[in-house]
Formats: structure tokens, sequence, C-alpha cells
């Protein structure tokens, strides 16, 4: 038998869930996974707080994670949406609806950490700062987000299933910044609106 690695996986959102499964049912006992917030499911933790600067120009804004907005349905059917092994439940009356709300992936998402013994692999709250190659070991630089604690351990591996739904990145085009006064900006400034 191969010897088990001392693994680091980066955010605790699907892509993060589904490598520390895979990382124990491979055999590897330790497995750290962090994520800054309190709360597993990355992109699916809806929050109904909009930034005060959405196109991020202000570099000391309150930084408010999200991509949902409240009536949100996916746009893939359920069984796209689940792992193959791990189907959505059917809910109690019976109703399945073909494209679940980002309240029930976000449910799906908890009960699958918690039926594959996930959660206590999560150290919530941490922010990974830094991730450094050093001879034969990765060194990951965490910090808590509720305190001054910060913690450098080494690992065999790192992966990283940080998402891109954090910090919105816009193109440097100055017209997209300052827009005519005359006419409305062409910038949707808020990506939490559905267009239709």
């Amino acid at each position: 038998m191969e010897k088990s690695l001392k693994v680091a996986v980066i955010g605790a959102g699907v892509a993060g869930l589904a490598a520390a499964r895979e990382l124990r049912r491979e055999g590897q006992q330790f497995v750290v996974v962090y994520e800054k917030s309190d709360k597993l499911g990355g992109t699916w933790v809806y929050d109904p707080r909009v930034e005060s600067d959405p196109l991020g120009l202000d570099p000391n804004r309150e930084i408010v994670h999200g991509s949902l907005y409240s009536s949100l349905c996916t746009n893939l059917p359920r069984q796209l949406m689940s792992f193959s092994d791990y189907p959505f439940e059917i809910r109690k009356n019976g109703e399945r609806r073909t494209f679940p709300d980002h309240e029930e992936v976000l449910e799906y998402l908890n009960k699958f950490a918690r039926d594959f013994g996930l959660v206590e692999l999560i150290r919530f709250n941490t922010e990974v700062v830094r991730v450094q190659r050093v001879n034969d070991q990765w060194i990951v630089g965490s910090r808590s987000t509720m305190s001054e604690l910060s913690l450098e351990e080494a690992f065999d591996a790192v992966v990283v299933c940080n998402g891109h739904h954090t910090r919105p990145r816009f193109a440097d085009i100055p017209e997209m910044l300052t827009p005519p006064a005359a006419t409305p900006s062409p910038v949707l400034r808020c990506s939490r609106v559905p267009c239709i």
C-alpha cells in the first residue's frame, strides 16, 4: 500500500468537497479543507448584501461574496447538478423540481458533506494567504478570519478549489469605468440581478 499523503484543499465549495471526498476514498488519512467563510458551499451560499462599489475600484470596500440572487434556480436539470453516485433527494411531498433553486443546491451540498464525513475536515473562517513549494513539500500559510491567529503547515500536495466568484474582475477599459453623463451606463452595476 502506498504512503498516505497529507493534502490541503483550498475551498469548501463544490470542487473542494468533491476533491476531499475523492482523497478520502483513495485512502488519504490527513486531509485539511480550508474555507475562509463560516459556511461550506462556495458560490451556492446566498448573501443578500451588495457591495458599495460593485466595480471594485475602492480597495477598502467590504467584499461581499456572491453571484446569486434570491430567486435563482439552476440552468441545469437536477440530474446534471448532482454527483453521479449521489443524486438529489426526492422531497417529502414527492415533488422533484427539474431545476433546483439555490437553497436546494446548498442543502444538497451540506448533506453531501455530512454523509461523507467531510465537515470535520473543514477549517472554517480560515483564509489561505500563501502557498509555497519548499523542497519536496508545500508550505501553506493561513490566517483566521476571526482572530489574529496565523499558521504555517507542510503538506505533500495542495488542491486549489477556491473558485472565481469572490471578487469581480473587470477589464481595464476607461470607457467602461466613466460612462458619458448624457447616456446611461452600459455596465450592469450588480451581477446579482437577473437580465431577462
